[in-house]
């Protein structure tokens, strides 16, 4: 996301003495995933978007205890390809028949562990 729109959206959440109290679950998530994906030093990402460190320190905890209780939607899922250098054919794997026909097959334990997990 655009770093500048990001700061206008924050802005609407600016009270009249410059300290910024966000109460929209989804500007909270923007605000996490952009702050995820920036490559740069933490303090150049907070000057970008207009908020003091201290205060997107507040607002990066309050987006990750969000996303911790389930309000955000899980990631997208990935698919993994079993190929026979991953060492699994002939091998033991775990087989999960699920909705509609369709069967899932993982190499390993924590593999079916994450994915329900994300599916719950």
């Amino acid at each position: 996301m655009d770093l500048d729109v990001l700061k206008k959206k924050i802005s609407t959440f600016r009270g009249d003495g410059g300290r910024v109290r966000i109460s929209d679950g989804r500007l909270l998530m923007e605000i996490l995933l952009a702050w995820e994906e920036w490559k740069g030093p933490s303090q150049k990402f907070y000057h970008a978007i207009g908020v003091s460190a201290k205060g997107m320190a507040s607002i990066i905890g309050k987006a990750k205890k969000l996303r911790r209780e389930g309000h955000f939607p899980a990631e997208e899922f990935k698919e993994i390809k079993v190929t026979e250098e991953s060492g699994l054919k002939g091998c033991d794997v775990i087989e999960l028949n699920w909705e509609k026909g369709r069967l899932i097959r993982f190499g390993q334990v924590d593999q079916l562990v994450d994915f329900l997990k994300k599916v719950a």
